[in-house]
């Protein structure tokens, strides 16, 4: 018996055929059967034959090599290019303490925080190191983490507009959208709420004329809010509560 996460992708390694999706806690599945056993020399005892030394084989098992892949299980995933202030947003909204760092590529493992909107509603949310253009071909980190938002319900994409143009904000905001919809179309269909980040840094004329001219430039409704000092967090994580509860509260 080995145990293996939450979240465990076995694949035949041959074939790259995925055997088994382990998405369940206490999940169990058989990933090879042991052979049947022969028959030792107890079987060929008899009242004239009673010190045996006949024995058979037994069957072969069932031999392979599989791939192991861990992709993790979370409510919510955060986008961004490097430096969107993603480690930022998940210290505010939970008790997880990733890296922070004021140049890119300070988070280099995805991380996990539980966050709390009140005593019974609760989503674990994935920040996801940053995206860069290219990521969908492996460019910088790739593959690696672009696999751990497949499994979220929603995706959460902030966006710096802090001494950036409009016209370099939307970029910003198409080069994250552009890698979703190349890695994966069923994901880029995925319910996401857009954030323009870092609101404390701007006056609300200023964030006023920066959300209309990106909301022009992009056809996409946006919020401010600030990772630092949580103007506009409890909104959003309120938004995102209500396009994609977890199963349990769909119900309620």
């Amino acid at each position: 018996v080995i145990e293996f996460p939450p979240g465990t992708i076995v694949r035949d390694r041959t074939t790259g055929e995925v055997l088994f999706d382990l998405d369940e806690v206490g999940v169990e599945v058989v990933m090879a059967r042991g052979g049947n056993g022969g028959r030792g020399n107890r079987a060929f005892v008899s009242a004239t034959h009673q010190a045996p030394r006949e024995w058979e084989k037994g069957e072969p098992a069932e031999e392979f090599e599989v791939d192991l892949e861990l992709k993790l299980m979370a409510d919510v995933g955060l986008l961004g290019l490097p430096n969107a202030g993603k480690s930022t947003f998940l210290s505010r909204v939970s008790a997880a303490h990733p890296r922070i760092a004021d140049y890119p590529f300070t988070t280099l493992a995805p991380q996990l925080g539980i966050v709390e909107l009140d005593m019974e509603r609760r989503l674990v949310v994935a920040d996801i190191p940053g995206i860069i253009e290219g990521a969908h071909e492996g460019a910088g980190l790739g593959h690696d983490f672009l696999r751990h938002i497949e499994r979220t319900r929603a995706l959460i994409h902030l966006v710096d507009p802090f001494d950036r143009s409009a016209e370099e904000t939307a970029h910003d905001f198409e080069v994250i959208r552009n890698e979703l919809r190349s890695y994966s179309p069923e994901l880029a269909r995925r319910p996401i709420l857009t954030a323009l980040n870092k609101a404390d840094l701007f006056t609300p004329e200023e964030r006023a004329e920066r959300q209309a001219a990106f909301e022009a430039a992009t056809d996409t409704k946006v919020r401010f809010i600030s990772g630092v000092t949580g103007q506009g967090v409890p909104e959003l994580l309120e938004a995102i509560w209500q396009i994609a509860p977890p199963p349990a509260a769909e119900g309620e």
